[in-house]
């Protein structure tokens, strides 16, 4: 098993519900942060979505209008996400919206049984 400390940017380029990150197939990965900002010279409705690929679905666990030129933390708590899951991200206005996610990413592809 091997442990991984890694950061991950993102740009929302569309208003489309984007996917800015995926667990792969042999790796878990803990989310300590997701810094989001806006630098737009308006207000933007940010949403933030876990994808559980075991059950097919997205769950929102940010939902906020971020003022102009501000930066938020979107995961004010810690997520967990197992093997294929992910982080999707969506905002009403296109190129606006930009940030980092910092994460353990816990590869086990060398465990044995």
């Amino acid at each position: 098993m091997a442990n991984f400390y890694k950061n991950q940017g993102f740009d929302l380029t569309t208003t489309n519900l984007t996917t800015i990150l995926t667990i792969d197939a042999s790796s878990v990965a803990i989310i300590k942060s997701i810094s989001v900002t806006n630098q737009h010279s308006g207000n933007v409705l940010t949403e933030g979505y876990v994808n559980d690929s075991s059950a097919s679905l997205d769950y929102e666990f940010f939902h906020k209008i971020l003022a102009a030129d501000t930066t938020d933390q979107a995961a004010g708590q810690v997520l967990n996400l197992e093997a294929g899951d992910g982080i999707k991200f969506q905002a009403d206005t296109a190129n606006t919206i930009r940030g980092v996610i910092s994460y353990l990413l816990i590869n086990r592809s060398q465990e044995n049984g």
